[in-house]
C-alpha cells in the first residue's frame, strides 16, 4: 500500500518535469532569432587600449605594407640606368652651353675696367681737454668737459668723459690743457693723438 503512492508521486513529478522541458525547448528557438536580431544594435566590445608605442608600430606596419615594392634588379642594371641618365643630362648641358656661347658672340660686351673708387679723406674729430694722468709711457689721459643747455628744461648740464691719447714725446703733464685729434687705433684703448699743448699747468 505504501509503494503505490510513491509510484504515483514519481509519475506526477515526471509529468510535471516533462512540460517544463518542452516549454524550455519551445522557448529556445523563439529566443534565438530575437538575440540574432538584437546583436547589430548592441555595440561591440571596445578594443583593447593600445599604448602610444603600439599605435606607432601599427601605423608604421600599415605604411610599410602600402609602399610599392621595388623591382629586383642587379647592380649592373642599376649602374647602366645611372649611366644613361648622366649621358642625357650632359647632352642637355652641352646644348645649353653652346646656346650661351652663341648668345655671347651675338652681343659683345665692353671689357672696360671698373674705375677706381675715389677716396676722400675723412674729417677727423678734434677735442680740447685737461690732462688728468701722464703716468703711462707715451700716453696721456684727457678729461673732456662738455657744458650744454637741456633742450626742454633749459638747465645747464655738465658732463665729462675721459679718453687716452698718444703723446710721442711725453710733452703733456697733469693739469695741461691740450688739443687731441682722432686717429687710427694705436692700441686697445688709444684712438686719439696729441696735437698741441694749449696751456701749461701752473
Amino acid at each position: 500500500m505504501s509503494e503505490e503512492p510513491d509510484t504515483t508521486e514519481e509519475t506526477e513529478t515526471e509529468a510535471a518535469a516533462e512540460p517544463v522541458e518542452t516549454e524550455a525547448a519551445a522557448a529556445e528557438p523563439t529566443e534565438a532569432p530575437e538575440e540574432a536580431a538584437a546583436e547589430p544594435d548592441v555595440p561591440a566590445e571596445p578594443a583593447e587600449a593600445l599604448t602610444p608605442k603600439q599605435r606607432r608600430q601599427a601605423a608604421r606596419a600599415v605604411k610599410t605594407a602600402q609602399q610599392p615594392t621595388r623591382d629586383p634588379r642587379t647592380p649592373e642594371e642599376r649602374q647602366a640606368e645611372r649611366v644613361q641618365i648622366r649621358a642625357r643630362k650632359s647632352a642637355i648641358r652641352r646644348v645649353e652651353r653652346q646656346r650661351a656661347r652663341a648668345k655671347a658672340k651675338a652681343q659683345p660686351h665692353s671689357h672696360e675696367a671698373t674705375p677706381p673708387r675715389e677716396r676722400a679723406p675723412g674729417v677727423q674729430k678734434t677735442r680740447q681737454g685737461v690732462v688728468v694722468s701722464d703716468r703711462a709711457d707715451k700716453t696721456i689721459t684727457v678729461r673732456i668737459d662738455v657744458t650744454r643747455r637741456h633742450r626742454r628744461y633749459q638747465k645747464i648740464v655738465r658732463k665729462s668723459s675721459t679718453l687716452h691719447a698718444h703723446d710721442e714725446a711725453n710733452d703733456a703733464h697733469i693739469g695741461d690743457t691740450v688739443i687731441v685729434r682722432e686717429s687710427r687705433p694705436l692700441s686697445r684703448s688709444k684712438r686719439w693723438r696729441l696735437v698741441q699743448v694749449v696751456e701749461r699747468a701752473k
